[in-house]
């Protein structure tokens, strides 16, 4: 346990969440948030002051040393970043399924696109987007995601990462100075909020949502949120919490993000969530990308902007670019004009279904303490390990039998305090792969435990 509370904190210091000078809880307050021995703590702090991560005073406790800088970062918001080991089975969450892209449908539209496009289409398009596209996506999104909203108010953007930017600009002209985000979610989406001058403020979540009295409590008046499927962990947010959750916008003139990155992508069976965005489109700033249904590298998405927030969303656009590239806008268009689009997702559907189902025998098989979180959705699962499983140990020892997979705890505002988890993607390996790579999770499992297959707690 020492050596895992030093590597959290070295992790915390060089993702840039522990800035130098910030003063850490005392060894007596941290052993108890952990449920450890003090003398735990006492050596883990005193380790990392010998090494030059901490410096610790008479009188003013334990800080960050002062001398530490973390160099400057290029945040990758939906992407995993750190170079990534060598490994036979890649289970990432981010990882897409190469093979699963339509490139004959694409093709087709994008070649009737060029051909029926107008002269003037091939000048600079309009910031929020191309008139067709913008149609089409409002039309779209009514009757497949239950969005409320008309092609006024879409704006077409170069996939989440630009729209985040954008929002984080326009908040404090609002009055607004914080953002809160789940907690867990992507260490990076924190890293970026920082970086834009918020404050980012994590709100925890369990089984049914983030926690909305929290989030009352935090001071907020904006947050981030996964409503269909939260990531990482999966799950959906409650109708309760959706109420509650809106009502909270509504009570303190606040603003609801609601990412919607797989809502196209429900696995489960029975009626998906639709968009929260329609229980108040008025207080909810939809996104959705095509990064998960078609490609990241397409850098394509669109949102659906409260009326309030379309003129300074725009004055924001046009600090940044001149709009997303007009062939592509077109070409996808096409795509859902044509029924293309929904083809492809009934097929994707299937696919990425199959491949889910796959994935929970194994776990079942290979994995029986172990329990997946939430609805099966898009190209991840949470999967909650028992207490007593070593996290970064099984993940080390996961990799030594060529698996790569990220550990749960990497997405928590604070690790240490988290129950081991794993953060697995389905929808790259081959569907025999998969199967073969749970199953060397759970020899990895039983590596750590002397042999003995992993057991619920």
């Amino acid at each position: 346990m020492t050596v895992q509370i030093q590597e959290n904190i070295k992790r915390e210091i060089s993702e840039g969440a522990l800035h130098p000078g910030t003063r850490l809880p005392s060894s007596r307050q941290l052993a108890e948030d952990l449920g450890v021995s003090r003398s735990v703590v006492v050596e883990a702090y005193g380790q990392l002051v010998a090494e030059g991560y901490l410096e610790a005073a008479q009188g003013s406790g334990t800080r960050v040393a002062a001398h530490l800088t973390t160099a400057p970062q290029t945040p990758t918001l939906l992407a995993d970043s750190r170079p990534a080991p060598v490994a036979r089975w890649d289970l990432r969450a981010h990882n897409a399924d190469p093979a699963a892209f339509p490139e004959r449908e694409w093709l087709a539209a994008y070649q009737r696109a060029v051909r029926r496009m107008e002269p003037r289409e091939l000048g600079y398009p309009p910031l929020s987007g191309l008139t067709a596209l913008r149609a089409e996506l409002a039309g779209y999104l009514g009757r497949a995601r239950g969005v409320h909203t008309t092609r006024e108010h879409i704006m077409v953007v170069a996939g989440f990462a630009q729209a985040l930017g954008m929002v984080c600009e326009v908040l404090p002209r609002l009055g607004i100075g914080t953002l809160a985000v789940e907690d867990p979610c992507h260490p990076q989406q924190r890293q970026f909020i920082g970086e834009s001058g918020l404050r980012c403020r994590p709100v925890p979540v369990d089984e049914d949502g983030i926690d909305v009295a929290a989030l009352a409590r935090s001071g907020a008046r904006a947050v981030l949120v996964t409503p269909t499927h939260q990531f990482p962990t999966g799950v959906v947010l409650s109708a309760e919490r959706r109420a509650a959750l809106v009502r909270w916008a509504q009570e303190v003139d606040g603003w609801i993000v609601e990412d919607d990155y797989d809502g196209d992508l429900w696995l489960a069976h029975g009626r998906r969530p639709t968009a929260l965005q329609r229980l108040d489109p008025s207080r909810v700033l939809y996104a959705g990308t095509a990064s998960k249904s078609l490609a990241p590298g397409m850098r394509l998405g669109w949102l659906a902007v409260p009326p309030r927030l379309r003129g300074p969303l725009e004055e924001a656009r046009a600090r940044r670019d001149l709009g997303c590239e007009a062939f592509t806008q077109l070409a996808f268009a096409e795509f859902l004009a044509t029924g293309l689009f929904d083809r492809h997702l009934r097929r994707r559907r299937a696919r990425l279904r199959a491949r889910a189902e796959i994935f929970q025998q194994a776990v079942r098989r290979h994995l029986p303490g172990a329990r997946i979180t939430g609805s099966m959705a898009g190209l991840h699962a949470g999967l909650q390990l028992p207490h007593r499983v070593d996290e970064p140990s099984l993940v080390a020892q996961a990799l030594r039998r060529s698996v790569l997979v990220r550990g749960g705890r990497t997405y928590h505002h604070r690790p240490w305090l988290a129950r081991p988890s794993l953060v697995v993607g389905y929808a790259s390996p081959a569907r025999s792969a998969l199967a073969e790579a749970v199953r060397e999770l759970g020899e990895a499992c039983a590596d750590l435990t002397g042999g003995h297959r992993l057991r619920t707690a």
